[in-house]
């Protein structure tokens, strides 16, 4: 028996010892071993007991004539869906396989829903564009730019179809003069792909288009397949000229929208990208035309005040000639006073001069010298009486203190100098031996004596 990995409580029976499992956990365990088993798979089937109720998810039962399975499929899932399924419908579910534990009921969780033929059909688109993927034709470096303002707009479509008229309302709108070259072809059907690139090669060939629509307008998948065909896409990828695909509505994908230059959600929107709009070329030619007349009116002025300048400066010869009498006239005005202001001007620097050179006439510098001197030799007397009464005055200072300080000074006050007969002075009585002559210097005279005896300090 499987066993999940979430412990499970086993019931023990009292009479015969063995463990069981609750209902609950076998159903747990089912559900898990199913999901774990089985991958997401497609299924085939026709639907019955369809039912939808308030909360948004689709209950139905999927049989065949041998079989039948329950199956859900929850809102987040069926609200991508366009197609709307009804009892009775052979549909391909891809799904999970579970078990709702509740009733113990095996059941499938379908994640997509689509119609039978309709899946084989996306099959192989899916196939288609992973091959032409793989190839490169999607790369956008392959990707022709698009004529800025388109001359000429080839058309290929049904000329019966809605995709046409779309288009011409929109051009008729927007740009009414723009031409357009239609390339009639059949855009469903078995030979529809075939037509599609002959159009596509005699539109190249005719050369009058600069930019090709390709498309059709709405329909189902199957309408919408010629689209899908791997002719159309090389055919387009091939094309010299730039391709705009325009295949059904905006939520419709086709190859010829990954193979083409660009894809327009619908023909009307590939018209929309195509062509100008005549309101908005109307106002910007308004507005061109508002900045050339304020350029003209701007270069007008300039023009005119230029000329008025140039009249302004072309006289008349007399006026010349008064202006210039005028002039000459001014200038000799001008001319007397500047010789009166220079005339002027030397009178003041000679009288200047005048003056100047009295002031240094030989008299007048005698004069002044002799005052000079004078000046000089009472400064001089002056000066050296200072000095003499300076000197005197320093001489008796000095004179003072040098009596205050002489030896003469000590003798008048009784003191007595004692010298050898050669001048010496005694100053300690161990110079002397008795018999020695000395003399004696008073403040009146000198003595002259013989020693007899010398004392020491202490006698």
């Amino acid at each position: 028996m499987y066993q999940d990995s979430i412990p499970t409580q086993p019931n023990r029976n009292a009479q015969s010892g063995r463990h069981a499992l609750s209902v609950s956990d076998l159903n747990r365990q089912a559900r898990n071993l199913l999901e774990r088993s089985f991958l997401t798979l497609e299924v085939q089937g026709e639907l019955s007991s369809f039912v939808r109720p308030a909360s948004g998810h689709w209950y139905f039962t999927l049989k065949d004539s041998k079989a039948q399975v329950r199956c859900a499929m929850f809102k987040n899932r069926s609200m991508g869906l366009r197609y709307q399924p009804k009892n009775g419908d052979l549909v391909v579910v891809r799904a999970r396989v579970s078990l709702y534990e509740g009733r113990g009921d095996y059941q499938l969780i379908c994640e997509h829903m689509a119609e039978y033929g309709i899946g084989q059909l996306q099959q192989a688109f899916e196939q288609l564009k992973y091959q032409l993927q793989q190839e490169g034709l999607f790369d956008p470096a392959h990707k022709q730019p698009l004529p800025q303002r388109p001359r000429h707009i080839g058309v290929i479509t049904s000329s019966t179809g809605a995709a046409i008229h779309d288009i011409l309302t929109v051009l008729k709108r927007r740009f009414p003069g723009m031409p357009v070259t239609l390339y009639p072809t059949a855009v469903q059907g078995d030979e529809a792909p075939a037509q599609i690139c002959r159009a596509i090669e005699q539109a190249n060939r005719h050369g009058a288009a600069d930019v090709l629509i390709v498309g059709r307008g709405g329909g189902s998948l199957e309408d919408l397949w010629p689209f899908n065909d791997e002719r159309v896409a090389r055919a387009i990828f091939n094309s010299p000229l730039p391709v705009v695909s325009a295949v059904g509505h905006e939520v419709d994908m086709s190859i010829a929208d990954f193979v083409a230059d660009l894809r327009a959600a619908t023909p009307s929107a590939a018209a929309e990208l195509l062509s100008p709009d005549q309101a908005e070329l109307n106002a910007r030619l308004y507005q061109l035309k508002t900045r050339l007349q304020r350029q003209m009116n701007l270069r007008i002025t300039q023009r005119r005040h230029q000329l008025q300048a140039v009249r302004a400066r072309l006289r008349h010869p007399g006026e010349k000639l008064r202006e210039r009498a005028q002039r000459l006239d001014e200038l000799e005005l001008r001319l007397n006073r500047a010789l009166q202001r220079n005339l002027y001007s030397q009178q003041s620097r000679l009288d200047n001069l005048h003056k100047r050179l009295a002031l240094r006439a030989p008299q007048q510098q005698i004069s002044r010298q002799r005052s000079r001197i004078e000046q000089l030799e009472h400064r001089l007397q002056r000066q050296m009486e200072n000095r003499l009464q300076t000197g005197r005055l320093r001489l008796a200072a000095a004179a003072g203190k040098l009596h205050t300080v002489s030896p003469l000074a000590t003798l008048e006050r009784g003191y007595a100098i004692v010298q050898q007969p050669d001048g010496t002075v005694i100053r300690n009585a161990d110079e002397l031996q008795p018999g020695d002559t000395i003399e004696t210097r008073l403040h009146h005279g000198r003595i002259r004596s013989t020693v007899t005896e010398t004392l020491d300090k202490a006698d």
